[in-house]
């Protein structure tokens, strides 16, 4: 396992990131402690998670205790993970029991760290922007935990550009040290990041950590599982149909390289600048231990990557360069 730099910090994750959003909806307690226990043997060390994950499963049933009673169990297996959550949702019906209010961050946290039975989260991450939410608000709230030792960084999810900017200008005056990572939807079918997003967090030095890497599965090689692929979602299948042109043209090339499309789609990603790691979410243990990890030994030679961008072509390189002269 190979480690980054989680952006500008001097902490160490790994080139993956184990998502446990499938722990309890998904997949059952049992083999949810499993494949944390594979992740950590095979050296991934960074888990991600919400305070929503599981939540319709009812409490004591949630992502958070799932994981919590894992960490129960010893061995080191905290110590060795570092811990990212997030928290934005609405936990209740109460209304202040969600967003981003001084309030709720702190009282959110409390409640996780009781859920996962740590006393301390590593990066607590904003799940989405709150526009009613002044930012010195914001900071007041995430100062507090970082004083109080309850978190060490700050991180966003589905922030744009200008939230990332506008965060850590106002953090920076605070003189906090602002977001150090963001979560955003970055694969081959969706590359609207690499506008705006990707070079904020470039230049403020904010790793970027892409979620649904393989684009729900699409990018996984479904054309060669039809079995497979007739089992989805009616809404799964009209995407899949959507884009079966470039689909078939992608797995050709897959194939050519004699690699598992998967594999190549999370290679791609670590070979895109300001990337630290794409979070992989399994279901089950065979899917975590296959093509995931051989992304890691794969290198993507120019002319690969260009016939990669060929197919999947993105929005066409930086704002404003890409639709001003």
């Amino acid at each position: 396992m190979r480690y980054r730099r989680l952006g500008r910090t001097a902490l160490q994750v790994s080139e993956l990131c184990l998502g446990t959003m499938n722990f309890g909806p998904e997949t059952p307690e049992p083999e949810s402690h499993s494949i944390m226990d594979r992740a950590l043997e095979l050296g991934i060390n960074f888990f991600d998670t919400a305070n929503r994950y599981g939540a319709q499963l009812g409490a004591g049933c949630t992502t958070e205790d799932i994981i919590g009673r894992w960490f129960a169990q010893g061995g080191g297996r905290r110590e060795k993970v570092v811990l990212a959550t997030k928290l934005y949702g609405q936990m209740s019906e109460w209304p202040n029991d969600g967003r981003l209010s001084a309030r709720h961050i702190r009282a959110a946290c409390d409640e996780s760290l009781r859920r996962m039975q740590t006393d301390h989260i590593d990066i607590y991450q904003m799940h989405h922007v709150d526009r009613s939410a002044p930012w010195d608000e914001i900071w007041q709230g995430m100062d507090t935990l970082v004083q109080q030792g309850k978190i060490i960084y700050v991180g966003s999810s589905n922030f744009a550009g200008w939230h990332i900017t506008q965060a850590n200008e106002r953090a920076k005056a605070r003189g906090s040290l602002g977001l150090v990572s963001e979560q955003s939807h970055y694969n081959l079918l969706v590359r609207t990041v690499e506008l705006e997003v990707l070079p904020a967090c470039r230049e403020y030095g904010v790793g970027v950590i892409p979620w649904s890497p393989l684009s729900g599965g699409v990018l996984g090689g479904v054309l060669g599982k039809e079995s497979t692929s007739r089992r989805k979602s009616e809404r799964a299948l009209q995407r899949i149909e959507k884009f079966r042109p470039q689909l078939e043209k992608w797995e050709s090339l897959c194939a050519e390289l004699g690699e598992d499309p998967a594999a190549v789609a999370l290679a791609w990603l670590l070979h895109q600048d300001g990337v630290t790691c794409p979070i992989i979410g399994p279901r089950t243990i065979e899917q975590f231990e296959g093509a995931s990890l051989r992304a890691l030994d794969l290198t993507l030679d120019e002319n690969t990557l260009a016939s990669i961008d060929a197919i999947f072509p993105g929005p066409g390189g930086t704002a404003p360069e890409a639709y001003a002269w």
